[in-house]
């Protein structure tokens, strides 16, 4: 993460649980909950940094490492990785937690590019 970005606007943490309507026919989390997941947590992380209205323009390299069952706890960390003219980078990770064994790991990952928008819609700079 780039050093000079203040720690509490350019992380942010979301915490969600795998209800059965969120699981596919495998009784496993459904890549599109995944997501829109972790696209709110870049969007949220993204915002706070900046301060404007952000929207997705592409999300990137997204990992499905290991499936998520029904009833784990989903902790998904975002972080600012790079700042633009007019965009932000965000890096999220996706981590699953069996509630009756305490086991952790790495589920999912991905970075979303979001772009910093002004009254009329048109992109504009990022930063404060």
């Amino acid at each position: 993460m780039n050093q000079n970005l203040p720690t509490t606007d350019a992380e942010f943490t979301l915490t969600q649980i795998v209800f059965p309507s969120h699981v596919n026919h495998y009784k496993t989390l459904h890549g599109g909950y995944a997501l829109q997941w972790m696209d709110q947590a870049a969007w949220i992380c993204a915002t706070r940094y900046s301060h404007k209205t952000m929207v997705t323009i592409a999300s990137d390299r997204v990992e499905f490492k290991k499936p998520v069952l029904e009833g784990a706890i989903v902790l998904l960390k975002a972080h600012i990785s790079r700042i633009g003219r007019t965009s932000v980078t965000v890096d999220v990770e996706m981590h699953a937690e069996l509630p009756l064994t305490g086991e952790r790991f790495l589920a999912t990952k991905g970075q979303f590019v979001m772009v910093a928008l002004d009254d009329a819609g048109h992109p504009t700079s990022a930063k404060r």
